[in-house]
């Protein structure tokens, strides 16, 4: 589990990862540099779930670097469900596209990729951070400080 609180005593229990592939940690189908390492340290403390339609391919190949199997879900209200069916309250949701935006706003922390592929508007606006890179957001999880500086009031 990932636990911090932020100064005014809002709590964050996070116990697992929604994670849409395409455009958030890959880019055409390929796994972008350093996130392997990163999800591995990350899922030492949270369970890690790779949400994909799979628009450019590439997922098994990323399933076998990540050591993950992912579950195929393209349609929004479809990832949201996901996310609800693990317990919205423990969930970090990260995503880029229109199709990540319920997911993001269900989740009890959202965080958006501003990567190569771009980010969709309304997930940018539906998340709680925006991040300019999957490393980046990423390592935010392996830091909690960084969140707590990011969403203190």
């Amino acid at each position: 589990m990932l636990s911090f609180a932020l100064p005014d005593g809002e709590e964050y229990r996070l116990e697992n990862l929604c994670l849409d592939m395409n455009g958030t940690i890959a880019l055409d189908g390929r796994l972008v540099e350093d996130v392997a390492a990163l999800l591995a340290a990350i899922g030492a403390h949270i369970k890690v779930h790779l949400l994909t339609g799979g628009t450019h391919g590439g997922v098994e190949a990323a399933e076998q670097a990540l050591g993950l199997r992912a579950t195929r879900i393209a349609r929004g209200e479809e990832k949201e469900a996901y996310a609800r069916s693990l317990g919205v309250s423990g969930v970090v949701a990260i995503g880029n596209g229109r199709n990540d935006v319920a997911m993001l706003t269900a989740a009890r922390l959202g965080i958006c990729v501003l990567g190569p592929e771009g980010a969709a508007r309304a997930a940018a606006d539906a998340a709680d951070i925006l991040a300019p890179s999957p490393q980046a957001a990423l390592s935010l999880l392996l830091h909690p400080d960084r969140l707590v500086a990011t969403l203190r009031r």
